[in-house]
C-alpha cells in the first residue's frame, strides 16, 4: 500500500461540482492499494499515517503529532500511485481490483478513525476534484512494504 500525505491547512474533494467532504488542519492522503495487499497493510499504513509527527511546535520544529495538532485526514483513493511507467501510456496492473481494493481503503479509514481522528473521504472510483492548500509544504510518501 501506498500514500501521499499532504500536510495541508484545508483540502476538499468535489464530485460533479458539488463538495462531498472538506477538511481543515490536517492531512491529505492520496491512497493507493496494490494487488497483493492484504489486511496488515492497511493496518500499517494506517499507523504510519496516524503517528506521523510533522506538525510544528514551539520552536518551529517538526516534531507534533496530528493528535495532539488536532488533525483531520481526507483520504482519497489513488489507483495510479501503482502506474507503470515503462512507456508513455501508464499501465495499471500492480493496481488492486475494486473488490479488493475498497475493503482494505475502509479499513485505512476505520483506523484512522477509531486512532480518534476525524476522517473525511473520496467516492472510490469517482471521477474527483481534489483541492488543498498545502502548509509547508510537507509532504510524505509511506508504503506498508519497505521496497515498494
Amino acid at each position: 500500500m501506498r500514500a501521499i500525505v499532504t500536510r495541508v491547512t484545508e483540502a476538499a474533494v468535489s464530485i460533479d461540482g458539488k463538495e462531498t467532504a472538506r477538511i481543515g488542519k490536517g492531512f491529505l492522503v492520496l491512497l493507493g492499494v496494490h494487488k497483493d495487499d492484504i489486511e496488515e497493510d492497511a493496518d500499517k499504513i494506517a499507523d504510519r499515517i496516524t503517528g506521523l509527527r510533522v506538525f510544528s511546535d514551539e520552536e518551529g520544529k517538526m516534531n507534533v503529532s496530528p493528535k495532539d495538532a488536532g488533525a483531520e485526514i481526507l483520504i482519497v483513493s489513488q489507483f495510479t500511485l501503482y502506474a507503470d511507467v515503462r512507456s508513455r501510456r501508464p499501465g495499471f496492473s500492480d493496481a488492486a481490483r475494486p473488490e479488493k481494493a475498497i475493503p482494505l481503503y475502509e479499513r485505512v479509514t476505520e483506523k484512522c478513525r477509531s486512532a480518534g481522528f476525524p476522517v473525511q473521504t473520496g467516492t472510490f472510483g469517482a471521477d474527483m476534484m481534489v483541492s488543498s492548500v498545502n502548509d509547508g509544504p510537507v509532504t510524505i510518501y509511506l508504503s506498508s512494504r519497505p521496497s515498494a
